[in-house]
């Protein structure tokens, strides 16, 4: 079996040499760094994780905590964060946790006991948690969190939400709606409402006042979606576009009208956010809002396997796509 030493020899370094381009140590050049990894890959050696454990006071591995209803939103994230762990010799634990109570705290302990993670990625809503924060933060458990709106002692990707729900308004006002439904996300998940915010905003630019009865709290998920599509299309004078303001709810107002018999988006306009996989599987393909959930996750990687730096600005586009378009008659 190929060993350090059989690596350090073919390479003409020293076994700490090996042992810090094997580990991603900072500082280390190019040159050598192309040395060593051609002699790794030439003798097929493969590090003893154990003893990179042992060796590095590290676990090497990262828990992904979620509690999300929209699993095309957390697969895509974890897809990212899985790669870029692979890249860096890691491996991602991943472990559903639930929203308050003291169960997510046992969880917590378990875990840490059990595998002794080097990090916690947390996403929305638990990257508001703010008893999971505190509890977090005793345990000197470094996180790194997606779209964290709460001050915590944490690194955290700030995510433009009300200028990406100000994008959705402009567009549908733009197609000349002027009676909007909008499904809201839960309390829970306090940086999707400042999608909200955006898209009030919106309206106010354009001189449209706000309807209260056109707003219907969801809970994420495609039953949520079709709820509320029902109640705003019970409306005595219902909306002829609709914001859910993530894809699984749009794909329930989508699966709702054809049910009912309307057209999209001849009858109703539907829009959606997160640009999952199944936004461009739906008929019509959904018009959405695009994070880059993939490089996000394997930026908040980077920082608990790292070290934090300044958070990257990621852009959120609007996706055009065929469940939107102008109304059909006078929408006034």
């Amino acid at each position: 079996m190929t060993s350090i030493h059989d690596v350090a020899a073919l390479a003409q370094v020293s076994i700490k040499t090996v042992s810090r381009v094997v580990n991603k140590a900072p500082n280390v050049s190019p040159a050598l760094q192309e040395r060593v990894d051609a002699a790794i890959a030439q003798l097929g050696y493969r590090p003893n994780q154990s003893a990179r454990r042992l060796a590095g006071g590290k676990s090497f591995m990262i828990a992904f905590l979620y509690n999300n209803p929209a699993p095309g939103y957390v697969s895509r994230i974890q897809i990212g964060a899985a790669w870029r762990c692979r890249e860096l010799g890691y491996h991602l634990v991943v472990e559903p946790i639930s929203i308050g109570g003291e169960e997510r705290y046992e969880v917590l302990e378990r875990l840490v006991g059990a595998l002794r993670p080097d990090g916690v990625l947390l996403v929305p809503p638990l990257s508001d948690d703010e008893g999971l924060l505190a509890r977090l933060a005793e345990m000197k458990l470094p996180c790194a969190r997606i779209a964290g709106s709460v001050t915590a002692a944490s690194f955290t990707i700030h995510t433009p939400e009300r200028a990406a729900g100000r994008m959705v308004a402009d567009h549908l006002i733009g197609l000349g709606h002027r009676r909007i439904g909008v499904i809201t996300p839960p309390p829970s998940h306090r940086a999707a409402l400042r999608r909200v915010e955006g898209f009030r905003d919106g309206l106010a630019a354009a001189g449209i006042s706000v309807a209260e009865s056109l707003f219907e709290e969801g809970r994420f998920d495609f039953a949520s979606g079709i709820e509320a599509g029902e109640a705003l299309l019970a409306l005595p004078r219902p909306p002829s576009a609709v914001f859910a303001t993530n894809d699984e709810m749009a794909l329930g107002v989508l699966t709702l009208a054809h049910r009912v018999g309307l057209r999209v988006p001849e009858d109703l306009s539907v829009t959606g956010f997160d640009d999952t996989t199944a936004s461009l599987t739906s008929w019509p393909p959904l018009t959405t809002v695009r994070q880059p959930l993939e490089d996000m996750g394997r930026s908040v990687i980077d920082a608990l396997a790292n070290g934090p730096s300044d958070a990257p600005e990621f852009l959120f586009t609007l996706v055009e796509r065929g469940s939107s378009g102008p109304p059909a008659g006078d929408v006034g």
